[in-house]
């Protein structure tokens, strides 16, 4: 009976929002203006946010932002170095500057916004703008995508594991490019999770698909005395050999090659991660990979779980709209929300699970879990 009394309430907002008279008044009332306002603002990004997001990728592939790096440039400068004419610059500028990723200087110049020289200093994003084109491609007919329509996506064919239903048999071609997008993006996020839970109380890390090792080796930095185990794919697992001699890692660290779908994990690991690994799959799958974990894990090991979560304050644009829809593109997996991966965490048989404060919930979220 209330909450039918409350739709009622929110039926005549919605109806009163609605209305143009409204907002021509709310727009001109003091009291209102600012909300008004704020909201037409909010409004319009939502129409334009695409827009918005090819200006970026146009910074990214004309290297807008390392070619500032060193200083400000005028804009006949930057039309000679990317081979633009010099109208096209000066409307990508001030496209750039609209949306504070570059700003004016003296002298007719332009220097890097805040924006912008965040942006250079994390070419994870600049990675990620540049893969987006397929995801683009993949939402030109959203409905479509919803209905299931389309037979192949560019996200599944560029996500080899997604599709296949073995996996472990993948070669070098298929798992190049998404292992090299996984390391670029990992710097912020391994940061965070290194900096949220202490690694230092563990003797030995196995990280559950580890991709290129870019995980491992800012833990082993972190803490010079952690052992290091990596578990992934066998084409994967040759990329992180490779990097692990590059790190001069080779003899503390050991790689596992297989499939969790089908090869059992490591023993031996007092703490074990999974790292953006359970949004990628279905119920059945993640908790067939928790049961894995469990398996393998001692009675004193820790489980942490570093995800994407479903329904964070401040991060639901990110979980539930980017991830909701990039992942109905690659064709399984969802993000789940805290009280989800709890429970399939105890059917896994794991207790004590407790979500860890991370300085960025945009980028992470973390929960630790013990065997029972």
């Amino acid at each position: 009976m209330q909450a039918h009394w409350f739709d009622r309430v929110l039926r005549w907002r919605d109806r009163l929002v609605a209305s143009p008279r409204f907002q021509r008044w709310a727009s001109s009332f003091p009291p209102t203006r600012r909300i008004a306002r704020r909201n037409a603002g909010a409004l319009f990004d939502l129409c334009a946010g695409f827009v918005y997001s090819q200006v970026l990728a146009a910074c990214v592939r004309l290297k807008l932002f390392d070619r500032l790096w060193d200083g400000p440039l005028t804009a006949d400068v930057l039309a000679g170095q990317c081979d633009l004419p010099p109208d096209a610059m000066r409307r990508l500028l001030a496209a750039a500057e609209a949306l504070g990723l570059v700003a004016q200087r003296a002298g007719g110049r332009y220097g890097l916004a805040m924006l912008g020289a965040a942006l250079h200093g994390n070419p994870g994003i600049a990675a990620m703008v540049e893969h987006h084109a397929m995801l683009y491609a993949d939402l030109r007919d959203p409905v479509a995508l919803l209905r299931g329509e389309h037979e192949r996506t560019e996200l599944s064919r560029y996500w080899g594991y997604a599709a296949n239903e073995s996996p472990g048999g993948l070669d070098d071609s298929r798992v190049a490019g998404y292992t090299a997008l996984m390391s670029a993006s990992q710097g912020l996020i391994a940061d965070d999770i290194l900096s949220a839970y202490d690694f230092s109380r563990h003797r030995c890390l196995l990280d559950v698909g580890g991709g290129d090792g870019a995980f491992l080796i800012a833990a082993a930095a972190r803490v010079p005395a952690l052992r290091l185990k990596l578990f992934d794919l066998p084409a994967v697992a040759k990329c992180a050999s490779a990097r692990f001699a590059a790190s001069g890692l080779a003899g503390r660290a050991e790689i596992h090659s297989g499939s969790f779908l089908s090869d059992p994990l490591p023993a031996g690991a007092d703490l074990i991660t999974l790292n953006r690994i359970l949004l990628d799959h279905d119920d059945a799958t993640v908790l067939a990979l928790l049961r894995a974990v469990r398996r393998a894990i001692p009675e004193d090991g820790v489980l942490l779980v570093a995800e994407i979560m479903s329904g964070i304050g401040g991060s639901r644009a990110v979980s539930d709209a980017y991830f909701g829809f990039y992942l109905l593109a690659m064709g399984r997996g969802r993000p789940r929300s805290l009280d989800e991966i709890r429970a399939l965490l105890g059917q896994a048989g794991f207790v004590r699970i407790r979500p860890l404060a991370t300085r960025r919930p945009l980028l992470t979220n973390l929960v630790a879990a013990r065997p029972g």
